[in-house]
């Protein structure tokens, strides 16, 4: 695959991975608002003709990037993203134990969400 260009659609909750003009794959995430404001990752997926490219690793890497920029911290609740950021400390620093039992309370309180 050439190039992947990375596209944050935040009014539909995906960071999204695009190759040759097609989605290959994305993070779903939500905003939480309260206790303090925080990118909530919940679920990565890169399309099966995509996978082993680096591209679930790209999409982690830009949604702390993103988190970065707007000066907020990452409560990653998707399994791949916690992953992630356990073998990149220097880039995703460990989340709030208290954004991360919020975040979990958002996502129960909005069963339909994801």
């Amino acid at each position: 695959m050439s190039e992947i260009e990375i596209r944050d659609d935040r009014a539909a909750g995906r960071l999204e991975a695009l190759g040759n003009g097609e989605v290959v794959g994305h993070i779903e995430y939500f905003v939480l608002e309260s206790p303090a404001r925080a990118l909530v990752p919940v679920h990565t997926i890169v399309e099966p003709a995509h996978e082993g490219k680096g591209i679930a690793g790209s999409l982690a890497r830009e949604l702390y990037a993103v988190a970065e920029r707007e000066g907020v911290p990452v409560a990653p609740l998707c399994p791949y993203v916690v992953k992630w950021a356990e073998r990149h400390p220097e880039t995703a620093p460990p989340a709030d134990p208290e954004l991360l039992a919020a975040a979990k309370d958002w996502l129960r309180a909005h069963p339909g969400r994801f």
